[in-house]
């Protein structure tokens, strides 16, 4: 260790790998230079180039070490681990820059197959040229906007006949409407502020009835009592104008369901295995409340939500399930996205990907996220940036192919199958009617108050007892101390601009702490850094850092810089819009922002300040120079700020919102429409089940004629005459397979109402068998064991089955005589993964099966038909040539299996089958949606609609007969179908029985590029364990079914 030799060797290492050091020459020891300071190059190079959190914190332990033995090799390990991490770095990007161009290569042959598609009737308006994009979404654009209170008049007399239920989605973080504890931690931040006030400023629109803000119930002893009530009202700012429709439950609500960790407060990252449950809550109380406004406002009918809008990937995934489950319109908020997370770690290079998995669940949620867009009606974004850099990640969304297929849709011309949601930008809104700019000599105003009083807020106080100078302009920054928010450059530029210390000083409000070692291990690095560089520039008395604000002290905040003729600055280095800097505008502060991100569209529209390169110090400074010293200049940006802000009010925002919501096309349940005398009183009889069919109506709907009836708009006529004789050939052709199931899809769709459904709703529980093993006899020897440890139940109807499988019903009915089991001992059967939903009847041995037709109402959304079975033929053409030998064929689509909402192939060789989730995105990036499950030990494949699924079906069997989930137990093997994870999750109970699997199970699910736990709750209540060969009836007494 003389010498230092191996420190030495090692910090050559770095030099080599990384950027070197000015006048540097390999031949010579750092030491024998005599211009290399240690401990500058650790701070300066390492810790800035590479950031890592940790490292000065092993680097001030080293060099506090008195023996030099001892120091010596704490430096020796830390240029192990700096040399390391460089290593690490350099390949992350060898490895990112593969991953991109291999993604570039996939997205350019989906395009290229979508041209070759519709490329017969293309127009030049389709083919989209730059020229045309540019002045779409050019720097000269504006946003729509209200022009006086007269046109706010017109618009709101139009939406007087609308009693619009709206409902949002906001997960994670603390969420109450007063007093939000912003900042908190990483979780309650400025969505949870956004999504408070966007929820009570739609309930106070004319038009809209009530809003749900739906979220997590938490009653922890960690947080308030408040975030643990079930409801919480959201009082309109503007009580005065409200309208005076109000009724009994109108308005603006936070809703709190409970799911998740009972007694327990935890991150988001952790809240996914539990967003099933969550689900079902939503869905029983949207269910209770659509009712309840349905004999309020409604005439007696449901009144469903227009709309499900899910904030953030969680909330996103969660309204995907939810709009699926109520068939109603889904938007999605994404404020930060998974794809642009991951990306920037990678590049960093401190963390590889499966670490970022780890840490953040990164790939659960871009699934989220990915499954958000299939669903999606409309994406709202903040800015074009978010559209044209982040969403443009994503495997489901394709600028290009998205303008193409609005161009053929405004044509009326077909899109073969495909859809892309809407993306619109729609910039969050401020309320505004508080706040009272001051007119006059800016040197006697105070800027902008809203309440003057004699004495000045204690938040003044606190802030410039920092300063020695207390009557120059204040630089505010307002960001928590996050690397990414820059915060140290700011410092930096501050320090070493002369003439910028000398005109003003520096407040930084960067959120609220007690103590710096309580704080997470990145807040405290960025704080320290920046005491640091107080220290070193000696900035004392010209810097503010107080610990402490509360919410209700931002608004004097802003005044007390707008008072002091001062500027506001975000030089975050990327900021997805800058609520921020409209805040500030509001009370007539010049921004200097970021040219990263939001900042660009929210200055083209205010026109009240600079942008800037966040990396560029120099620039930083000179812009903060130049709006301090030039008072012409800072007063034309105080003043275009305030005459620009009206249109990122509330009223604007949800006035464009509405807008775009009620040009949706309308979904609903369709019964609720059809079946008007519909009845789900209770039944007379504690035996009445769904078994108890009098006939074949039960309201059903179906067709006869041949056709894909892909469109939905081939409808045709059936006389009346021979109604009844096709429903009865129909059913009996479809149970026992002789009919292509391909043509009973929507042509026609007869109704037959001559008798009522029974209520289910005094069954004990229900049964639902999901077993996927390899073969039929495995299946029928757990299905009797499962039916026999209920005989007693069965036999007295309180206990009702249900068989849900991949099989077609034709399949079903074989499968059932071979282990001689009747059809009518089960109540329903969920065929073809969940594309099919048939009940039994007693009324003909023949005609044992009625399929409900409604229930393909319910998921055929987005549904791509023909187009979509085109798509999947020519995918297997190319994977028999791939893969085949001897000219065998590994895919081949089975037709005699596949129904009109259900594309079956059968698989020979499933190894040489790519994994599900690259036939997925390869569907994705062709705008194709649907659900792709691999099934029968990986030898079939069924591509079924979008929002169809096993569990959606259980879901569907709720909305429509009010059978409750809670009362259902689902029998499932330790593996399954690649939809296995499905069905775990929820309110609803589950038996796991030991030892039953499909031997393909590990190649089946690499479908998931994350664990099975971020997916379910392993530990959940509502699941248990136990061996095929063990007293069944003990595992539902555990799961408090069935009692001693």
């Amino acid at each position: 260790m003389a010498g230092n030799d191996w420190v030495n060797s090692y910090l050559e290492a770095i030099l080599d790998v990384g950027q070197p050091l000015d006048d540097a020459r390999p031949s010579l020891l750092l030491r024998e230079r005599g211009r290399f300071t240690p401990s500058r190059y650790f701070v300066e190079e390492v810790i800035t180039g590479y950031d890592e959190t940790d490292l000065h914190k092993s680097w001030a332990k080293a060099v506090a070490t008195r023996s030099t033995q001892e120091r010596n090799t704490r430096l020796e390990n830390m240029c192990w681990r700096i040399w390391n991490l460089a290593r690490q770095k350099k390949q992350h990007e060898e490895k990112e820059a593969k991953r991109l161009a291999k993604r570039r290569l996939e997205r350019e042959q989906g395009r290229r197959e979508v041209t070759d598609v519709m490329s017969e009737d293309f127009s030049e308006g389709e083919k989209g040229d730059i020229v045309s994009d540019v002045s779409t979404h050019g720097a000269k654009s504006r946003l729509a906007r209200i022009n006086s209170a007269e046109s706010m008049d017109i618009w709101a007399n139009q939406q007087k006949g609308n009693k619009l239920y709206l409902v949002l989605i906001s997960l994670h973080g603390l969420i109450r409407g007063e007093n939000m504890e912003l900042g908190r931690d990483s979780d309650t931040g400025g969505q949870v502020k956004y999504v408070v006030e966007l929820a009570r400023a739609l309930g106070s629109m004319p038009g809209v009835y009530r809003v749900d803000l739906l979220t997590r119930q938490v009653s922890s002893p960690d947080v308030d009592y408040s975030y643990g009530e079930p409801t919480e009202m959201l009082t309109p700012r503007d009580s005065e104008n409200l309208s005076d429709e109000m009724g009994e439950s109108s308005g603006a609500y936070i809703v709190r369901i409970p799911f998740g960790p009972k007694d327990k407060y935890i991150p988001k990252e952790l809240l996914w295995p539990h967003i099933a449950e969550f689900v079902d809550g939503a869905m029983s109380h949207i269910m209770q409340m659509s009712s309840v406004l349905g004999e309020q406002v409604g005439g007696g009918k449901p009144i469903w939500p227009s709309a499900i809008h899910g904030h953030y990937a969680d909330a996103g995934d969660a309204a995907a399930l939810l709009s699926g489950a109520l068939n109603v319109p889904m938007i999605l908020t994404g404020h930060s996205l998974g794809r642009d997370k991951l990306e920037q770690l990678l590049k960093q290079g401190r963390l590889s990907k499966e670490e970022v998995n780890s840490t953040y669940k990164i790939m659960r949620r871009i699934e989220g996220e990915e499954l958000s867009v299939d669903v999606s009606e409309m994406v709202i974004t903040s800015t074009r940036q978010e559209i044209d850099e982040q969403w443009r990640l994503y495997d489901g969304f394709d600028p290009m192919l998205e303008r193409k297929l609005r161009a053929r849709i405004k044509r009326n011309v077909s899109c073969y199958g495909r859809f892309m949601p809407r993306m619109v930008k729609i910039p969050p809104g401020m309320e505004f009617n508080h706040i009272v700019p001051h007119d006059g000599d800016m040197e006697d105003a105070d800027g902008i108050e809203e309440h003057p009083t004699s004495r000045d807020p204690p938040i003044w106080a606190e802030i410039m007892r920092f300063f020695s100078n207390s009557r120059k302009p204040m630089i505010l920054a307002l960001a928590r101390p996050d690397p990414k928010k820059n915060i140290t450059t700011l410092v930096k530029a501050f320090g070493e601009c002369r003439p910028l210390r000398e005109l003003a000083n520096l407040a930084l409000i960067m959120g609220n702490r007690d103590g710096i070692d309580e704080m997470s291990s990145t807040s405290s690095s960025v704080l320290l850094s920046v005491l640091k560089l107080v220290d070193k520039y000696d900035l004392y008395g010209q810097v503010a850092y107080p610990k402490h604000h509360k919410q209700s002290d931002v608004p004097d905040i802003y005044r007390l810089a707008a008072k002091s003729k001062g500027v506001f600055i975000n030089p975050a280095f990327i900021e997805p819009f800058g609520l921020t800097l409209i805040e500030a505008a509001a009370y007539g502060l010049p921004m200097v922002a970021t040219k990263n991100g939001g900042p660009v569209d929210i200055h083209r529209i205010l026109d009240n300040g600079l942008l800037v390169d966040p990396h560029d110090q120099q620039s930083l400074s000179e812009a903060l120079l130049k709006l301090v010293a030039d008072k012409h200049l800072w007063a034309k940006c105080r003043q275009n700020g305030l005459k620009n802000i009206h249109q990122f009010s509330w009223p604007e925002h949800c006035k464009t919102y509405l807008s775009r919501i009620t040009s949706f096309k309308p979904r609903h349940p369709q019964w609720q429409s059809d079946d008007d005398d519909g009845d789900n009183s209770e039944p007379e009889s504690p035996s009445d089940s769904l078994r108890d069919i009098q006939d074949l109506s039960l309201n059903l709907r179906f067709s006869f004629d041949g056709g894909s009836g892909n469109d939905g708009s081939m409808n045709q006529e059936v006389s009346s005459m021979d109604r009844k004789s096709k429903i009865e050939s129909a059913v009996l052709n479809w149970s026992k397979g002789k009919d292509s199931s391909r043509k009973m899809g929507s042509l026609e769709r007869s109704e037959v109402s001559s008798g009522k459904f029974p209520a289910v709703r005094r069954r004990k529980f229900i049964v639902v068998i999901a077993l996927d093993f390899d073969g039929e006899k495995d299946t029928l020897v757990a299905t009797k064991r499962i039916l026999e440890a209920v005989e007693k139940e069965r036999a007295d109807g309180s206990v009702g089955f249900i068989l849900s499988t991949s099989l077609k019903i034709s399949e079903i009915t074989s499968f059932l005589a071979s282990g001689g089991l009747n059809p009518n001992d089960f109540d329903a059967f969920i065929c073809n993964s969940g594309s099919d939903l048939f009940y039994t009847s007693l009324n003909s041995e023949d005609d044992p099966f009625v399929v409900d037709f409604y229930y393909h109402s319910h998921v055929e959304y987005r549904w791509g038909g023909e187009g979509l079975r085109k798509t999947l033929i020519r995918w297997a053409s190319s994977v028999n040539e791939k893969r085949a030998e001897n000219d065998e064929q590994i895919v081949t689509l089975a037709e005699h299996l596949s129904t009109d909402y259900c594309y079956t192939f059968a698989v020979k060789n499933p190894a040489a089958v790519p994994p599900v989730r690259e036939l997925r995105k390869l569907l994705r990036i062709q705008a194709l949606r649907c659900h792709v499950v691999y099934s029968q030990n990986g030898t079939r494949i069924n591509v079924i609609p979008v929002l169809a699924s096993r569990i959606q079906a259980l879901r569907y069997l709720f909305v429509r007969w009010g059978i409750d989930l809670a009362k259902m137990v689902v029998f499932v093997g330790e593996s399954g179908d690649t939809d296995y994870e499905g069905l775990l999750g929820g309110l609803h109970k589950s038996v796991v029985l030991a030892g039953v699997s499909c031997s393909a199970s590990n190649v089946l699910h690499t479908n998931r590029s994350y664990p099975l736990a971020d997916v379910i709750s392993l530990e959940s209540n509502n699941v248990v364990h136990a061996p095929l060969d063990s007293d069944i009836r003990d595992a539902l007494k555990k799961l408090e079914l069935l009692s001693d």
